[in-house]
């Protein structure tokens, strides 16, 4: 009998799916059959079981954080199983140690991270039996099977694990050492008291938001001014604007007053008129990130809801695999594009739509391209059709991007006009452009509820004269750059390397795919938040103040730099294609946590944080301290109080208390009045409301006060 390892839930019933089959609990059973001739044992993970241990649990000399202990390099790296996780590791273990079973199929996302999770599970359970490798991209039935038919040598899949456990033994020497090291030294100086998480994706990501910003702060706004001219040339009127070889902009009012004097009133003549058509292809088709950023751009998604809501999908067999940076698909997948196409047809949405395909893409590469395959094809729809009344409004959402993406690239071009017309009032020129959409092709699909306004122009040739009047100035302002968005910055990761100014790092990146992977950069932006590194403006990535102080810190050192990752990735990758042993990798780990911890020593006695510690101090105080008087200043995740360090008050009020969230507002009441704003929905055994007030001040500690029946009927 086999066991049947799938990484999540969800996954495991699309595997049992095209078996006869019978939930027990616990674990999936299917019946004997001719794919499984003694039946099978189905069981599955829930993401990752298992974490490497913290650096006290390997020596305990290790649990205060000191200079002297640094760096750590155990010599070997120990697990434990997650909490939270230990009732499923326990099923897992169960299905596995069956004295039934005799032959393991490891059936993981087809992805490194997916091999680790099987793989180390099936280690710590201490069980050594023959294995084998499921590998699909589709979790269809028909693909199912035959993914089953085929199975995989497990020897052929052993690199991505030897890949993946390098990187997670790399990141936690370069990640528990650099952090621990940053965060002893910037409070030596002085700085606010609190935990600086380094990592090699996540710090050079903050880096590209704190500087984007700093542009922004550093940014001053000039005034610039352009002529605009309104051409009459018998009846047919048209708009143009001054044109000189380096733009449209004068930086002085009178040098574009000069010219309005020079054309106002005057004859005009039609130097040129180019007239071009432009054939616009259909767009590609998605990759994760592609995907990403625009959800977030229609719908406001965060990345990490695209890549939940897109593997529930998955899960539910209605896409491919989603964590893939290809935008390419296999031409055996190709072929049942026909079939897709049809069914999808059988959608209202789509019906229409589908039905006026007008060409095949097996042969276009733009679309299939065995080499610009990997180990996953662009996230396409699967032939199983989903009842859209029972996908979710998000799922709903996303699926539509998918299956349009496969509708529109079986259309043809969009056809746009693009006229130009040259005019000149004597040696004065003036340019107008303009476009017009004269075939919709594609964007009927993908566009079909977006109007866009085309720049309609008269038609006129060249030659022809009138007159230029009126002549205006018209004055702007340069503007700063902005804030990435979400979707912008998972874009901006994947294409630093394009922004590298050395060429062969940039040539690296570009090789990796930029900063972090496909399936891993949603979770570095998550992760910057919950350290309060970024918080979300009106849809947009600020940093706080904490990201400044790290990167100040860190700012010329390879932590900083996309390089460090963009390296690592290229050795990693090498690993996993088996040209690599891991061993050499992991020592040149512990090399670099090594050095990065003597610089960051020998650095910091250069470091200039006057400007934060002044910060912390005359931090927008919210009251006087109930303890000691001092000023009580937002700490992040906490209230607390700035004498913490001087006078060692211990004085600190939660964020959020069963379930609600403790505004600036109501802590200054709290610390003026003594009591907060009435506060709605406090969740205990049930919903509640209630004011905070303190139950004894001396000490610092609160407690509610519930609203009298006079207040009730008051109100």
């Amino acid at each position: 009998m086999q066991a049947i390892v799938a990484e999540k839930a969800l996954q495991a019933q699309a595997l049992a799916a095209p078996f006869k089959h019978s939930k027990k609990g616990t674990h999936i059973e299917i019946a004997p059959c001719g794919m499984f001739p003694q039946g099978a044992l189905m069981t599955w993970c829930s993401g990752h079981l298992f974490e490497i241990v913290e650096p006290h649990v390997m020596d305990a000399s290790l649990k205060k954080w000191r200079l002297e202990t640094l760096p750590m390099i155990p010599d070997s790296f120990k697990y434990k199983v997650i909490p939270s996780k230990a009732s499923r590791f326990k099923a897992v273990k169960a299905v596995l140690t069956d004295p039934r079973v005799n032959e393991i199929i490891a059936a993981g996302d087809p992805a490194r991270e997916g091999e680790l999770i099987v793989r180390l599970v099936i280690r710590m359970s201490g069980v050594k039996k023959p294995m084998r490798r499921l590998w699909v991209n589709s979790l269809t039935p028909k693909a199912v099977e035959k993914a089953f038919q085929n199975l995989l040598r497990i020897e052929s899949t052993q690199p991505l694990y030897f890949e993946a456990m390098a990187r997670s033994y790399a990141d936690w020497l370069i990640g528990m050492n650099a952090s621990r090291v940053y965060t002893l030294l910037i409070q030596s100086k002085g700085v606010e008291r609190s935990v600086y998480s380094v990592g090699r994706v996540q710090t050079p990501t903050l880096a590209m938001i704190v500087n984007r910003e700093r542009e922004i702060q550093e940014f001053v706004s000039k005034p610039f001014f352009e002529v605009v001219a309104t051409f009459n040339m018998d009846g047919k009127i048209y708009e143009g604007k001054y044109t000189m070889e380096n733009g449209t902009r004068f930086d002085k009012n009178e040098d574009a007053v000069a010219i309005q004097e020079a054309t106002n009133g005057k004859e005009a003549l039609i130097a040129e008129v180019k007239i071009e058509r432009k054939h616009v292809q259909p767009p590609a088709f998605h990759s994760l990130s592609t995907l990403q950023a625009l959800a977030n751009k229609r719908f406001r998604f965060s990345p990490k809801k695209t890549l939940e809501v897109t593997q529930s999908l998955y899960e539910k067999s209605y896409v491919t695999y989603p964590r893939t940076d290809s935008n390419h698909v296999t031409k055996g997948e190709a072929e049942v594009f026909p079939e897709v196409l049809k069914k999808l047809g059988t959608l209202e949405p789509y019906r229409e739509l589908a039905a006026k395909t007008s060409r095949s893409i097996l042969s276009d590469k733009r679309y299939v391209n065995e080499k610009l395959v990997s180990d996953h094809y662009a996230i396409i729809p699967t032939e199983k059709i989903p009842p859209l009344n029972r996908l979710s409004n998000d799922e709903q959402k996303i699926y539509d991007i998918i299956a349009r993406s496969l509708i529109a690239a079986h259309y043809g071009p969009a056809i746009f006009s693009h006229t130009s017309i040259q005019t000149n009032v004597s040696e004065h020129k003036f340019m107008t452009k303009g476009k017009q959409l004269l075939t919709p092709g594609w964007r009927t699909v993908i566009f079909d509820d977006q109007k866009e306004e085309d720049a309609l122009l008269p038609d006129v040739k060249e030659k022809e004269q009138g007159v230029a009047n009126p002549v205006k100035v018209t004055e702007g302002k340069t503007t700063p750059p902005k804030r990435f968005t979400e979707g912008e910055l998972i874009t901006a990761m994947k294409n630093v390397g394009q922004s590298v100014e050395d060429k062969e790092v940039g040539k690296v990146l570009k090789a990796v795919s930029g900063l972090g992977e496909e399936s891993t950069r949603s979770n570095v932006i998550e992760r910057l938040k919950q350290l309060d590194y970024i918080e979300i403006i009106q849809h947009r990535v600020a940093p706080c103040q904490k990201a400044f102080i790290l990167i100040d810190a860190v700012k010329d050192t390879l932590l900083a730099s996309p390089e460090l990752t963009g390296r690592w990735e290229q050795r990693l990758k090498e690993i996993g294609q088996g040209e690599a042993p891991p061993k050499n990798f992991i020592d040149q780990s512990k090399k670099l946590a090594e050095k990065l911890v003597q610089d960051a020593i020998q650095q910091s006695a250069s470091w200039d944080m006057t400007q934060y510690k002044a910060a912390v101090k005359a931090d927008q105080q919210l009251g006087p301290c109930p303890i000691c008087g001092a000023g009580v200043v937002d700490k992040g995740r906490i209230y607390g109080c700035s004498a913490y360090k001087t006078a060692s008050c211990k004085f600190i009020l939660t964020k959020k208390l069963i379930g609600k969230s403790l505004s600036e507002t109501n802590v200054k009441k709290l610390l003026d009045k003594g009591k907060t704003n009435l506060i709605k929905g406090f969740k205990g055994k049930k919903t509640f409301d209630a004011y905070i007030v303190w139950q004894d001040k001396r000490e610092g500690s609160i407690q509610f006060e519930f609203k009298r029946k006079r207040e009730r009927v008051k109100k």
